[in-house]
């Protein structure tokens, strides 16, 4: 039986499932509960603000054995239909299930309230925004993912296409040694950009938070604004998500370009928080004493640190220039040095990256990186 989340009960066994489906999978990484419930609730993420959400969950003999979240952002619905999203475009994500069966009624069940809702098509999985868990992993199953990236079960693929989806977009993240220096010519571009007056690379200062936070916001949405799947990020959400990742804000890991004195690029670079949460957080999601010691420590001061680049982004007015990707190599430079001398960092990840951005794969080429992980977003006519 399939029906919608409907009591406080319903709510917690939905967050609950993920825990227990995957808690034999020594490779995922279980998310601190709290932060699973705000994500899934119109009080904790401002998602739902133009968003509307329809929880659902399967039960066999009384026993909870799937979930599944459909979901309508409206402002998906505004976009260009050319750049992926666009009107009739409907979302489902969080899937989980005992088996192929119960997926296949998950899925079923999340495309008719679409429907009845006005959908035509539907795009997936997507947990739930574009910004957040975008995709289901297909390649790099056997390491952890990085913060804020997505593990799924190797057969969910199946699953899925099972059901008639085929490939919309595939979406890379790149791993790199951080500790090895880049190639002569990039540090050449970098070394000339060092001398031209016209470029400034800083550090985010922290003490002025909200500032830099609204400056970052105003380049990402220009420079996204023209990108496949690009959804509007609202001065709320950036709010939100500044608020919940500011532990882990620092100075020397998020760069602001800057070109005559003006903002024109920037790339943040986050301590990857899931490396000590997949030692510290228990499988149901709630550390112990010991546990949340070690992780608010650890939070402090980051030890043997690898990175995460979530996000970058250079202004539509110096796409595809020159300029653009030795501001990248600088920034990227700039934040590896850190990295090893403040944090003890080895390793990096830079994604995602779609599979067509050509700009940015071939900056990640010439840095020595490798692709480490694939998602893949999915799509059906309704």
């Amino acid at each position: 039986m399939i029906a919608p989340v409907s009591s406080k009960a319903d709510f917690g066994a939905f967050i609950d499932l993920s825990y227990r489906l995957n808690a034999h999978d020594p490779n995922w990484v279980p998310q601190l509960r709290a932060e699973e419930v705000a994500k899934f609730s119109a009080a904790g993420n401002p998602y739902f603000d133009h968003a509307r959400v329809h929880l659902l969950l399967a039960r066999q003999g009384g026993k909870v054995v799937g979930r599944v979240a459909a979901h309508i952002d409206e402002l998906a619905l505004t976009q260009p239909a050319e750049q992926g999203m666009g009107p009739g475009t409907g979302f489902w994500g969080a899937l989980e299930a005992e088996d192929g069966a119960i997926a296949a009624a998950l899925i079923a069940a999340a495309e008719q309230w679409l429907k009845d809702q006005g959908m035509t098509r539907v795009l997936a999985p997507m947990n739930l925004s574009v910004w957040e868990e975008p995709g289901l992993l297909v390649r790099g199953h056997d390491h952890p993912p990085m913060v804020m990236m997505g593990h799924h079960q190797p057969q969910v693929q199946g699953w899925i296409e099972g059901q008639g989806y085929t490939s919309a977009k595939t979406l890379y993240t790149y791993d790199l040694d951080i500790t090895q220096e880049f190639p002569p010519l990039i540090q050449k571009i970098v070394a000339m950009g060092e001398k031209n007056s016209r470029i400034r690379v800083r550090g985010v200062d922290k003490s002025k938070f909200d500032q830099e936070a609204a400056t970052i916001l105003d380049i990402l949405n220009d420079a996204w604004s023209d990108n496949w799947g690009f959804v509007p990020i609202t001065d709320k959400e950036i709010a939100h998500t500044g608020k919940k990742l500011k532990p882990l804000v620092r100075e020397d890991l998020i760069m602001i370009a800057e070109l005559d004195g003006e903002p024109v690029a920037f790339m943040m670079t986050l301590p990857d928080l899931n490396s000590i949460q997949h030692r510290t957080v228990g499988k149901h999601g709630k550390p112990s004493l010991l546990g949340w010691i070690k992780l608010g420590l650890w939070i402090l001061k980051p030890k043997n640190a690898d990175m995460r680049v979530p996000l970058m982004g250079v202004r539509k007015s110096l796409q595809a220039s020159r300029m653009a990707s030795q501001l990248a190599f600088m920034m990227i430079e700039y934040i590896r040095r850190a990295s090893v001398k403040n944090y003890d960092g080895k390793r990096g990840e830079i994604g995602w990256v779609l599979d067509d951005n050509q700009g940015m794969n071939a900056i990640a080429d010439a840095i020595n990186s490798k692709v480490n992980k694939e998602y893949r977003i999915y799509e059906k006519a309704l």
